[in-house]
């Protein structure tokens, strides 16, 4: 049996080991407590951003991700060596030339509707996910150049591609393509998004209701018995119940920390780490987040942006050291590269290569024609003002201050006279606009394990409205690099491959990278086993309460 598992450098097995192991670092002493877990209460966790839609096949958002991990299983679990391990499927091969994967599936799996796993649920899925109809932001990009789904047996499957695709098995072990009951998928496809009961998995815990943008809760799955190989325990979740609190101000996220109306809680702001340290009865735990980090996608179709000189002065124009210093006091690292340290592949060479230098940043504006200033200071050609629209999603779907990174970033423009307007849009019209080419820029960053995240980015084939291209850059060179790397296993080619990419993203200035997303949670030292996954989402399946 030929099992597909990546051979990842030391460094990235030590980080991972490091994000699955979620001991946490924190000032005092515990109290003593007991080592042998305990079913039963409920925990509740503090997150940072409401999401837009609650179906990973649709959604991208880590936040959808991170909720439904606990609901949906996967085929393959990946473990701290970055290593894939059995989970609904028991066994696969992969072809010889990555054409294609064949996966013997457990035959006692069944989703919380009574309906059974099997492999026409796995077709089910895959095939729900590719449909037109389904409008998939991302679960379809990781489906890559899926051709479609065998059922061999009841309970073998083989998923077949149109070419080589060596990153199939990690994103088969994401949520995003996570498994349906297939009569879910039927009887409530209008009705996903919206999250609550119509969500059916066969994961530990049950979807239970939502209360929009105030808390997700999640009931214990009683019937749970088919826990991934990573896991520490095979049955159900020891959690009765789950809920997810919705507090997107950080001084009510950490206040409800701190006493104790939460358990847990994400995004822990910068400014407020050392006094959660320090807090006898808490825990912080850092982990960088793998995959792309926070970036400014420019849109090189777009004037002014179709000029590289114009983004190439916007890239050196941008104090980033400075302002992510300033915004999140140390605790995150300015980003040099589109992917993080954390992913494998990443180029350290990118490291410093090219710092703040606003003098030729106006250099580059000047050789582009905009020499002219108007009555406020900005630039101008042809009488026309440098102006470009970078949209915002709404207040409560802004993570991490990044209105306030945004606000740094336009007095750092205004200064070489670019007037970056920031308008805040409806999360309707923003989800449908922001990838239509009409803005010039866009800020994202993407977890995942994996460096053909750079595919999703900068494949031209990977544009809107289903892919994530978001700086719409059609490059030949960059397209055959990420071809190269999604159709090899081999670490060397893969680093060569995923390596020209970041260089040439950067070269062209298709891309401002700004920071690493640090996943920094804050946790109650009552609470025992809980853990991370590669993608930084906390996972719940083996956390339980210590009462004493």
């Amino acid at each position: 049996m030929h099992r597909v598992g990546p051979a990842f450098p030391p460094v990235v097995l030590a980080l991972v080991a490091a994000v699955l192991a979620l001991a946490g670092c924190g000032g005092g002493s515990a109290a003593p407590s007991s080592s042998t877990p305990i079913s039963g209460g409920s925990l509740t966790y503090a997150i940072d951003t409401a999401p837009t839609c609650f179906d990973p096949h649709v959604s991208g958002q880590d936040i959808t991700a991170e909720i439904d991990r606990n609901v949906f299983d996967s085929l393959v679990s990946v473990d701290a060596k970055a290593q894939f391990h059995p989970w609904l499927a028991t066994s696969w091969e992969a072809a010889p030339d990555l054409t294609s994967y064949t996966f013997h599936l457990r035959h006692d799996v069944t989703f919380t509707d009574g309906e059974p796993f099997d492999a026409a649920a796995v077709k089910a899925n895959f095939d729900h996910i590719v449909a037109p109809a389904t409008k998939s932001r991302y679960a379809a990009s990781l489906l890559g150049p899926y051709a479609g789904t065998e059922l061999l047996d009841q309970y073998t499957v083989k998923v077949d591609f149109s070419r080589p695709f060596a990153p199939f098995l990690q994103a088969a072990s994401t949520a995003y393509l996570g498994f349906y009951s297939p009569k879910a998928l039927t009887a409530n496809a209008d009705k996903l998004c919206a999250g609550g009961p119509a969500n059916v998995g066969s994961g530990p815990f049950i979807f239970k209701s939502y209360t929009k943008n105030q808390s997700v809760v999640l009931t214990r799955n009683p019937a749970y018995r088919w826990a991934p190989e990573t896991a520490r325990h095979d049955g159900p979740a020891y959690l009765d119940t789950l809920t997810f609190r919705i507090l997107p101000e950080d001084s009510v996220r950490v206040g409800a920390l701190s006493s104790g109306q939460v358990d847990v809680a994400r995004a822990l702001p910068p400014v407020n780490v050392p006094a959660v340290s320090k807090d006898g009865d808490l825990r912080v735990t850092r982990a960088a987040v793998p995959g792309s980090v926070y970036s400014i996608y420019l849109n090189t179709g777009l004037a002014p942006f179709d000029d590289p000189r114009v983004r190439s002065a916007v890239q050196l124009g941008i104090n980033i050291d400075q302002d992510v210093k300033t915004v999140y006091f140390g605790q995150y690292q300015r980003a040099w590269s589109p992917i993080s340290p954390s992913t494998p592949a990443y180029d350290t060479s990118l490291e410093k290569s090219w710092p703040y230098n606003p003098k030729r940043a106006g250099e580059l504006l000047d050789e582009a024609g905009w020499t002219g200033r108007d009555g406020q200071g900005f630039r101008t050609r042809n009488g026309s003002r440098l102006t470009v629209v970078w949209p915002a999603p709404p207040r409560e779907y802004v993570r991490e201050q990044r209105d306030v990174l945004a606000q740094a970033i336009q007095q750092d423009l205004a200064k070489l006279g670019v007037e970056v307007t920031h308008p805040s849009l409806a999360i309707g019209e923003y989800t449908t606009q922001a990838y239509s080419g009409k803005f010039h820029m866009l800020d994202l960053a993407w977890a995942r394990f994996d460096p053909d995240v750079l595919r999703l980015f900068f494949d031209s084939a990977s544009g809107p409205p289903t892919g994530q291209n978001a700086s719409f850059l059609r490059d030949a060179d960059v397209d055959s690099w990420t071809a190269a790397g999604a159709a090899s296993l081999d670490p060397a080619v893969r680093a060569d491959a995923y390596g020209k990419v970041q260089h040439k993203v950067v070269d062209v200035a298709a891309v401002v990278p700004m920071y690493v997303e640090t996943a920094i949670i804050g946790s109650s030292r009552r609470v025992r086993d809980l853990a991370l996954d590669p993608n930084t989402w906390t996972l719940f399946h083996d956390a339980w309460l210590d009462r004493a």
